[in-house]
C-alpha cells in the first residue's frame, strides 16, 4: 500500500459481512402482500433503492419488530474470517467503515459482538412508533449523486479525499456499483464481480475474509 496515502476500508454488510442478503430474506420469510412486485421494480431499476426498501418495509406491521430482529440474528451467517480481519486491520491502524443499505435493527445487533465503533457504521435506520415499520435515511446522496440510493456510499467515500486515501471498497451488489467507480482497490463477489468486470474495473474476488487479509498482507510486505 502506498506509504503516502491512508488505507481506508468501506465494506458492504449484507452479503460481504453476513453471508446472504437479509432484506431479501426478511421479505421472502415474512411474505408481506404485494413485496414481490416492489422487488421486481428494484431489480428492473424502476424504482430506487431508497423508494423500494422504503416500501416493502411499509408492508410490515411495527409490532413484528422483535419477530424480525430474531429471524434475522438467527439465519444471518458470518462470513468466514471477518473477526480475525478486523483485529488485523485495527492492527495495522487501517479506518474501517461499514457502509450498508441494511437496516440499524439488525445491522447493529449483528455487529454488537465485533470491535467496531458505533460512528464506524452507516446503515439506514428504522421508526417502529407508527403501526406499520418506517425505514429512516440518516445518510442520503450529496449533490455528486442522483442514484437517490437511501444509505449513499459514494457520498461517505467522499469524505476521504483521494489525494490523502487509499479507499478500499469491499462489497457484493448492486448498491457497491458506484462505489466500486470511486475505489482505488475493489474487493469483489457475486453481483459486484460480475459488473466489474463489465466495467473494465481492476478487483480482486473473494469467498472469504481471509483472503483479503492475506491480499493486503502482501502488499504490505511488498512495500
Amino acid at each position: 500500500m502506498s506509504s503516502i496515502k491512508q488505507p481506508v476500508i468501506f465494506c458492504d454488510f449484507d452479503g460481504t459481512i453476513t453471508l446472504s442478503d437479509n432484506i431479501v430474506a426478511i421479505m421472502k420469510h415474512f411474505k408481506p402482500a404485494g413485496y414481490e412486485a416492489i422487488m421486481k421494480q428494484i431489480l428492473a431499476h424502476d424504482i430506487s433503492i431508497h423508494e423500494g426498501v422504503g416500501a416493502m418495509f411499509a408492508l410490515l406491521p411495527s409490532s413484528m419488530k422483535k419477530e424480525i430482529t430474531d429471524f434475522v440474528l438467527g439465519q444471518a451467517g458470518i462470513r468466514d474470517g471477518f473477526e480475525e480481519f478486523l483485529n488485523y486491520v485495527q492492527s495495522q491502524h487501517i479506518p474501517f467503515y461499514v457502509t450498508s443499505g441494511g437496516i440499524d435493527f439488525f445491522v447493529k445487533p449483528l455487529l454488537a459482538p465485533f470491535p467496531i465503533a458505533d460512528d464506524h457504521i452507516y446503515c439506514n435506520g428504522s421508526n417502529f412508533s407508527g403501526s406499520h415499520i418506517e425505514i429512516t435515511w440518516p445518510h442520503p446522496c450529496d449533490e455528486h449523486c442522483s442514484n437517490d440510493c437511501g444509505m449513499c456510499k459514494t457520498t461517505v467515500m467522499r469524505q476521504f479525499p483521494i489525494e490523502q486515501y487509499e479507499r478500499i471498497l469491499i462489497g457484493d451488489s448492486l448498491t457497491d456499483f458506484e462505489g466500486a467507480k470511486l475505489a482505488d482497490r475493489v474487493y469483489s463477489r457475486s453481483a459486484l464481480t460480475v459488473k466489474c468486470k463489465e466495467l473494465g474495473i481492476a478487483h480482486t474476488p473473494f469467498e472469504t475474509f481471509h483472503e483479503i487479509q492475506e491480499h493486503i498482507e502482501k502488499r504490505l510486505g511488498a512495500e
